[in-house]
């Protein structure tokens, strides 16, 4: 009589395998998700800091907060940013005068959703640092 199936020792190393290629996978997926968030965190800046400059030129000053530019009709950003986070990252606006001004990103969960943190005034230069506040 022949059964038909698989036996105990095929289907550990079946799984053994699929551990493995999911243990190599997995912290490249998570590397890439930080890198997007990243990437993102400093095309927010960018835009931050180009409607800053839209803004200054049609008030004469730069806004108060980012719901002044998400607010604005028609809005500078979206929503979402203009509340202060975006993927991964809390954006902080400070209006210093009227003008300068600054805008810090950073991670909301330091090494999770990012390692780096990013700054923007009205030079328009985007600045780096660690988590820590490190210049890199």
């Amino acid at each position: 009589m022949t059964r038909k199936g698989f036996t105990l020792v095929e289907i550990m190393i079946v799984v053994a395998i699929i551990a493995l290629l999911a243990a190599i996978a997995i912290p490249n997926l998570l590397r890439a998700r930080l890198n997007a968030n990243e990437s993102a965190a400093i095309a927010a800046l960018r835009t931050v800091s180009t409607a800053c400059e839209s803004f200054r030129a049609a008030n004469n000053s730069y806004p108060a907060n980012l719901a002044a530019l998400s607010g604005a009709n028609p809005p500078y950003i979206d929503a979402t940013l203009g509340a202060g986070a975006k993927q991964g990252y809390s954006f902080t606006y400070a209006l210093v005068n009227a003008n300068q001004y600054t805008c810090i990103a950073a991670p909301v969960t330091a090494n999770v959703t990012g390692s780096r943190t990013f700054f923007v005034d009205e030079s328009g230069v985007l600045k780096l640092n660690d988590v820590n506040g490190t210049p890199i």
